[in-house]
């Protein structure tokens, strides 16, 4: 098994708390697309909790963000954990005994403190500083001045140049006739919106060059995280990574952006209401797998997305190269409640069902009509050759820890999934 390229360390904290602490007034929400300022931070902190959603910013201000991280690290109500999706996709398959990983993100020494026996890291990627990442939480029902959070999430910022720049894919890569990896996962392009277009664009394209190196037989799975430019996004899209991925994983966020990024369909709308409609969320699946998935006409390797948000998921294959698709997707919705609530099996008095009993298959095409049966929870459809297994999330009531709840649910997934032989 293997792993890359992003990591850090995660300094968790409630993020009214640390505003608090910083002095920093409750007022009106605002987005900004990177964060010069506290005032910015407060601005952006609102305008997301207000809307539940989980959001992630690069901090421009070295000095400003280093007295930030410092005031957080030193709460007393902090805690120190793994960060980075790479890092904790493979620190959440590390807990197989089986599975050997090697991780290629930049680790400091408090990182290297936290990782997990099975987790190897090659000597290139030792670094004398640690990456830290802020995670601002806020539970369901908590408010702050006149914003109240519909339900509990996170606000993630850092200012993080080693792993913006990619620093150490060509390690990566490097590595690979060595350790024989099964699977590459590979995530942390979101983190490169910190740097220049010019210096993103030439360091997107040397990234190309290095995923093009990995052998064709060895599946790479791409994690998405939170993004903000839409003609980077578009790039990625187009021309230039997905085409070299096997799988994606992402949330609704994610895709919602994707789909405008690359006009594809419901891309005028501006934003979720509540649960995501399946029958869009199917849609816009459909039509990443169809435009730019693998045909017999398009040299591209995708053929399966991992799709989670907090109520559902749904795991869409191209017909003929994955199997077990039904336990990976249950596997995936079992870590989620399991996780979020910090026990080892679901425990039924602390978990609610937030699914749609009933919904459409498509808001686009004439649809199926489906109903969920508790006994059978993961429904399957099929739309042209490609296939959808859903299936309903138990939503822990008062999670814990809702970060890297996507890592550990796109790692269960790839864990039970079955690669066709090509």
């Amino acid at each position: 098994m293997w792993q890359s390229v992003n990591a850090c360390v995660d300094v968790v904290l409630s993020g009214v708390k640390l505003l608090e602490a910083l002095g920093l007034e409750p007022g009106d929400g605002k987005n900004h697309a990177v964060l010069t300022s506290g005032q910015d931070l407060r601005e952006a902190f609102a305008h997301f909790m207000e809307k539940g959603a989980a959001a992630e910013r690069f901090f421009s201000d070295a000095d400003a963000f280093h007295r930030i991280a410092r005031a957080a690290a030193e709460h007393p109500g902090a805690q120190l954990y793994v960060g980075g999706n790479a890092a904790l996709i493979g620190q959440k398959l590390a807990t197989n005994p089986d599975l050997k990983i090697l991780l290629c993100g930049p680790v400091g020494p408090k990182l290297h403190e936290l990782l997990d026996d099975n987790v190897v890291v090659p000597p290139e990627s030792m670094q004398e500083r640690d990456e830290f990442h802020l995670i601002l939480e806020y539970q369901a029902g908590e408010e702050w001045g006149r914003v109240r959070a519909p339900n509990a999430n996170r606000f993630i910022f850092s200012h993080d140049l080693s792993n913006g720049a990619l620093n150490m894919l060509e390690v990566f890569v490097s590595s690979l006739e060595e350790f024989q990896p099964d699977l590459v996962v590979l995530s942390g392009l979101h983190m490169m919106e910190g740097q220049s277009k010019e210096a993103r664009q030439r360091r997107l394209m040397e990234a190309v060059a290095s995923i093009s190196d990995i052998p064709t037989d060895i599946p790479i799975h791409l994690e998405l995280a939170s993004m903000t430019d839409l003609d980077f996004m578009s790039n990625i899209v187009h021309q230039q990574v997905f085409p070299l991925v096997n799988s994606l994983g992402l949330n609704e966020q994610e895709l919602l952006f994707l789909t405008q990024a690359a006009a594809g369909p419901h891309a005028s709308l501006a934003a979720w209401s509540g649960v995501p409609d399946v029958g869009v969320v199917s849609d816009i699946l459909f039509w990443i797998l169809k435009e730019h998935g693998k045909t017999a006409e398009r040299a591209s390797d995708l053929t399966r997305i991992h799709f989670h948000t907090l109520a559902y998921h749904i795991l869409v294959t191209v017909d003929g190269y994955w199997g077990n698709q039904a336990a990976a997707v249950a596997a995936g919705a079992r870590a989620a409640g399991t996780q979020a609530c910090a026990t080892d099996t679901i425990d039924t008095s602390k978990v609610f069902l937030k699914a749609p009993l009933e919904f459409v298959t498509s808001q686009l095409e004439a649809p199926a009509k489906i109903s969920l049966n508790p006994d059978e929870p993961v429904v399957r459809w099929h739309r042209e050759g490609i296939s959808f297994h859903f299936t309903p999330v138990l939503v822990c009531k008062d999670p814990v820890r809702t970060v890297g709840l996507g890592d550990a649910i796109s790692a269960e997934g790839l864990l039970y999934s079955e690669v066709y032989p090509q």
